[in-house]
């Protein structure tokens, strides 16, 4: 892929001495790992890609654009240590002008063996924060206009997120200090209920909490986008209705086409769009699978953004790959039980892969474009759905 991007080679925490200011581990590749497919076209068709990258704003709506070791079982130590690594060069080949990036709070283990614990996440925080301090390639997104200046300067934009609010426990002004953090995004429950709903492995989910209600509030009030991805679906339902804003589904599919948790059913993704939100779809491997694709590649993924783009219209489709750099089959078998992994995928057989072939990393993101060129999508609905969608909902949920 050409690379349009202004990048030159800086990599997490250079400004220190390995291993007298920290701990190095050996990383996985970021371009090359595995041999994610390309997705074949003519030079035609290839040149019209790069076009569409070069002349119109790509956004990834959910990522962890991190480098995890080459040695999965090393992640529990590195996780302890507190100190992720930014793929900096994979993202130079995205081509993307804006992600979120979704930090890995969850398996912030630093205190506690649970994850979300508020110093964790804040540690967390801060440290990436003071890497990206440190380069001027990726500017630290803070309204939509960051994401046209990355667009317009060849770098990328980057949108703090955090995949739960379980670290605020009972503190509503915890909201503020995270948006003051940095913090753009934000999710409701990752899986598990917490003080302000319930998430999708629940049994029984109760919906929004009398707290969960006055936090929608209080994210509208702050502009931090909310997202229902990980949230049972009552709750979702409970989010859309409390939100006078519209909110995401910033990783997911259609679970018409595959029957388990982690997918959410036709009368959600309806209501969400009909508040003006926008269904990211998902790519994390073992996930957006379907009948006719159950050996997880870019094509399964593609059919759940079909069935969407019929179901809830073009305007309210985008794409939230959920993808890392490194071994992310790996990193779900390592930590099974504290993402619940067995309970979001539930117990519908599918075909194991290795890697999700086609989107691998957020370096795979151009397959997208590729795809749909091939598909034969015009130029204006590819705008919508890699960037277009987003920044219209941005533009109404962020103070600027």
């Amino acid at each position: 892929m050409e690379n349009h991007k202004q990048y030159t080679g800086y990599q997490s925490y250079q400004y220190l001495d390995a291993p007298g200011d920290y701990k190095r581990f050996r990383l996985a590749k970021e371009v090359g790992r595995v041999a994610s497919s390309q997705i074949a076209l003519t030079p035609a068709e290839e040149a019209r890609v790069q076009s569409l990258l070069a002349e119109n704003i790509a956004i990834s709506m959910h990522d962890h654009p991190v480098v995890v070791p080459e040695e999965i079982n090393e992640i529990f130590e590195q996780k302890r240590l507190g100190r992720d690594f930014t793929g900096f060069q994979g993202l130079a080949l995205s081509g993307l002008d804006g992600i979120f990036d979704n930090l890995m709070n969850g398996l912030c283990t630093i205190t506690s063996q649970a994850g979300w614990k508020w110093n964790d996440v804040t540690h967390d925080l801060g440290m990436r924060l003071c890497d990206l301090a440190h380069q001027d390639f990726i500017l630290v997104c803070d309204g939509v206009r960051d994401i046209v200046a990355a667009h317009e300067t060849r770098r990328l934009a980057l949108v703090p997120t955090l995949e739960s609010a379980t670290p605020i426990e009972n503190e509503l002004d915890r909201l503020d200090v995270l948006y003051g953090f940095g913090v753009r995004s934000m999710g409701v429950a990752y899986s598990e209920a917490n003080a302000l709903g319930s998430g999708l492995r629940e049994g029984r989910d109760a919906g929004l909490t009398d707290f969960g209600r006055q936090a929608v509030r209080r994210m509208n009030k702050l502009g931090i986008l909310i997202d229902a991805a990980h949230c049972g679906d009552q709750t979702t339902l409970d989010i859309i209705e409390e939100s006078e804003l519209p909110i995401v589904i910033s990783h997911a599919g259609a679970r018409a086409l595959w029957d388990t948790p982690r997918l959410k059913p036709d009368h959600v993704l309806e209501a969400m769009a009909a508040k003006g939100g926008i269904l990211g779809i998902e790519a994390a491997p073992h996930t957006t699978l379907t009948e006719q694709h159950p050996h997880h590649s870019i094509e399964s993924c593609m059919e759940h953004f079909e069935y969407a783009v019929r179901l809830i219209g073009i305007e309210h489709v985008g794409f939230g790959p959920d993808t890392m750099f490194g071994d992310h089959v790996g990193l779900h078998r390592a930590y099974a039980a504290q993402l619940s992994v067995d309970k979001i995928l539930g117990n519908k057989a599918f075909d194991p892969v290795e890697y999700v072939d086609g989107l691998e990393n957020p370096a795979d993101f151009p397959n997208i474009v590729r795809w749909l060129v091939r598909q034969g999508y015009t130029d204006a609905d590819i705008a919508k759905v890699i960037g277009g969608n987003v920044v219209r909902v941005l533009t109404q949920v962020w103070v600027r």
